[in-house]
């Protein structure tokens, strides 16, 4: 069932210190061990413990799961480093399937976050569509800097959405995803080559 965390505290910016950088570091990394498991078993008092800050700390920055799951897979799209192209130009196809692939296998392999996805609705002014906002552009933003196309893109990263459903509900296997996955990426860069001007 969709979910809407209108009704929680706001969570607080990251911080800006350099002691109080280390501990949010230090709950998304100990969060990403959970978001191997469903959301269900994300319990923000574990969370707090296995990072060694207080859960008041916790709950500051992140007073759901949910929101320290979205905030968890923001980062990790963050960390992907994908150089920067001149405009107009694209990287070999070869780059384009390891970006969608590893976004692929970061929302296969941690199913508390594909819960959030799955469950959380944009709500005007909430920080939940803010972090969803965000995911949305920084995995876009990935994508693009090795399609060359904002387009492409956004079709490949829906691709990624129903390959992962279609991997969960068991229609396909993960091999067979992976496949459909790396052609789609090689469509797109067929496709791209036809449109070039002789």
């Amino acid at each position: 069932m969709p979910e809407s965390l209108s009704d929680l505290p706001p969570m607080a910016p990251p911080p800006t210190l350099p002691r109080q950088r280390q501990r949010y570091a230090r709950i998304l990394d100990v969060a990403a061990g959970f978001a191997r498991t469903g959301l269900d078993a994300v319990v923000l008092s574990e969370v707090a413990a296995k990072a060694d800050v207080p859960l008041g700390t916790l709950y500051r920055y992140f007073p759901s799961s949910t929101q320290l799951m979205l905030a968890l897979y923001r980062k990790q799209l963050g960390e992907l480093h994908v150089g920067e192209r001149p405009a107009g130009t694209r990287a070999p196809v070869h780059v384009l399937v390891g970006v969608v692939m590893e976004i692929f296998h970061m929302r296969l392999m941690q199913p508390a976050v594909e819960q959030c996805l799955n469950r959380v609705v944009y709500a005007k002014d909430t920080d939940t569509t803010r972090l969803l906002r965000d995911i949305d552009a920084t995995a876009e933003k990935a994508v693009t800097a090795v399609s060359g196309d904002p387009v492409v893109s956004r079709v490949l990263l829906l691709t990624v959405t129903g390959l992962v459903q279609s991997v969960r509900c068991r229609r396909l296997s993960l091999f067979e995803a992976e496949e459909d996955l790396k052609r789609a990426c090689s469509l797109f860069e067929r496709g791209s080559q036809a449109a070039k001007p002789v």
